[in-house]
């Protein structure tokens, strides 16, 4: 027999104790699982070193990196709040447009359609005809085979993030051969590790001997890279500069 729920009743679940809202971004204390928005997390951790809830010690010196974004909390409150992500999303838009500067983010098809609905006059994403529009013996266009590559897992459509990698000692790990890199926003500290793994080891079964460097601060492996660039390398030039070199055993 199935019941309804009014949603008050699980508004103790899905809101952040410190802003009183439901959750946006929602981030995670690894020590004792309590969640909170990131942008209230974040700002809390700059004077504390302590969970807003329980005050438990998060970490001594270096709380941050103790936090992980928790998208199945996300995606939980997204679901039973109605209108909440297109919402959220419209107090993004109006943001950048009030600072007079290009919303930055890729969407996801399905974020597409509702910024399209924020903003109805936006330019249609269908291109206008040129050569590009040529088909070819197969019948498609060269759009047709971009649209194709872009459905793959190469998160091509992600907000990117461009990083400086550094080797912080030379002498006891190789220089990369080309220093620049493009990535996902999304893309974690780990997989960060087993990129570099791969070109200095040959092999990612190696990439826990690697550690990554922002500022001399260890990044935590679950961290986002996004995450890295709000709380690291705030109101600083890109590319995100990190160092990395061999772990350091105790």
């Amino acid at each position: 027999m199935e019941r309804k729920i009014k949603l008050k009743t699980l508004n103790v679940h899905i809101t952040c104790r410190i802003c009183k809202g439901y959750l946006i971004d929602a981030t995670t204390v690894t020590e004792c699982l309590h969640t909170f928005c990131k942008s209230c997390l974040v700002k809390h951790l700059e004077e504390k070193n302590t969970c807003p809830q329980c005050e438990t010690l998060i970490h001594q010196s270096h709380p941050l990196n103790y936090v992980a974004y928790d998208r199945t909390m996300q995606d939980v409150v997204y679901r039973l709040v109605p209108d909440l992500q297109k919402k959220e999303l419209r107090r993004e838009h109006d943001f950048y447009k009030s600072k007079g500067l290009p919303f930055p983010r890729n969407l996801l098809p399905n974020l597409q359609a509702l910024l399209k609905d924020i903003e109805p006059n936006a330019k249609d994403a269908e291109p206008q005809p040129g050569p590009s529009h040529q088909k070819d013996s197969a019948g498609r266009t060269g759009d047709d085979e971009n649209r194709d590559d872009n459905q793959g897992d190469c998160h091509r459509m992600d907000e990117q993030v461009n990083l400086c990698l550094e080797s912080e000692n030379p002498a006891s790990m190789s220089r990369l051969a080309r220093k620049f890199v493009r990535v996902s926003a999304q893309a974690t500290v780990t997989h960060l590790k087993k990129f570099l793994s791969k070109q200095i080891y040959n092999t990612t079964a190696k990439y826990n001997e690697v550690e990554i460097l922002c500022n001399e601060e260890l990044l935590g492996k679950d961290h986002t890279l996004k995450f890295v660039s709000v709380t690291r390398w705030r109101f600083k030039e890109p590319p995100l500069r990190l160092k990395y070199r061999p772990k350091m055993e105790l």
